[in-house]
């Protein structure tokens, strides 16, 4: 109605499977609320809502739309059925949701081939489908295995995507790294849903790991990727404009990837045994290039 301008009581009342006695009671309603909605009887008349009225004056404030709107465009990232038509249907609502092009969330990588983004919404399309999938897994500790499995939620958590679905293999629920899965394939075959108790998590160790404190500095030139995972209140800021980091690790290969990633861009600081773990594997490292 908002974006059609005048539609008469007989449309609104096929559009909602309602009786037109239904849809003026309704208008009466809405006048009495406050909502600028009029009738005008006789050819060419109609009921329509007062030019320019946007239910953003009445319910939502330009902030809230502004973020409900960016929600939703979130959400159709994910390629949600109809949600092209929610956005559309929006746009009447809030007036400005036309120019919701400035946010763009796109779940693959950077240089990751189209393929990385379709089995995201591959996952999604057979998660609604109830089909099964074949995939091929890498773990943890590297190790790769076929499954089928049957999708059953997707879970967004320290910046990465998970799968929990029901491996056949274990005959339990899983949950899978989404990047860590390859070769996907939906099977025309459809599963009952199952009952989802808490899941077990493959990619995470429940294990209980101690912490060790550590201290490192990074130079300026990567202080970028240094603020992608540290807030502000673990890093100080030296003179020469470098970095340093002061936090609590679990310790494990992870940790010592991580700090090899920076190449001679940071150094460890504390404690001195991770210092000589560190300068071992660069040895071990050179060694791979020695003529």
């Amino acid at each position: 109605m908002l974006n059609k301008g005048t539609i008469t009581a007989r449309e609104l009342a096929s559009r909602f499977g309602v009786s037109t006695r239904t849809i003026y009671r309704d208008i009466d309603m809405l006048s009495s609320s406050g909502v600028p909605v009029y009738m005008n009887k006789g050819n060419g008349g109609g009921i329509h809502i007062l030019e320019n009225y946007t239910l953003n004056r009445a319910i939502f404030s330009e902030r809230e739309s502004k973020n409900l709107l960016m929600a939703v465009k979130t959400l159709q990232a994910t390629q949600y059925p109809e949600l092209d038509i929610a956005l559309e249907k929006m746009g009447a609502i809030f007036k400005n949701a036309s120019n919701h092009d400035w946010v763009e969330v796109d779940f693959s990588p950077w240089a990751s081939s189209p393929n990385e983004k379709n089995k995201f919404n591959d996952i999604k399309r057979a998660m609604l489908e109830r089909n099964v999938i074949r995939f091929e897994y890498v773990n943890g500790e590297g190790h790769r295995s076929s499954r089928l499995a049957e999708p059953e939620k997707l879970i967004f958590k320290n910046n990465a995507w998970y799968l929990v679905a029901f491996c056949r293999q274990h005959q339990e629920h899983r949950t899978f790294r989404i990047s860590r899965l390859k070769k996907l394939d939906i099977l025309a075959e459809n599963f009952e849903k199952k009952v989802l108790p808490k899941p077990r998590v493959e990619e995470w160790n429940t294990a209980p790991q101690s912490l060790t404190p550590l201290k490192l500095c990074f130079k300026a030139q990567v202080i970028n990727r240094v603020y992608d995972y540290f807030d502000d209140s673990f890093l100080i800021p030296n003179d020469d404009g470098s970095l340093t980091l002061v936090a609590e690790f679990p310790e494990d290969e992870w940790l010592y990837s991580y700090i090899l990633s920076f190449g001679s861009s940071v150094e460890v600081i504390e404690p001195e045994y991770m210092r000589k773990i560190i300068a071992e594997r660069i040895r071990q490292a050179l060694q791979l290039y020695e003529l």
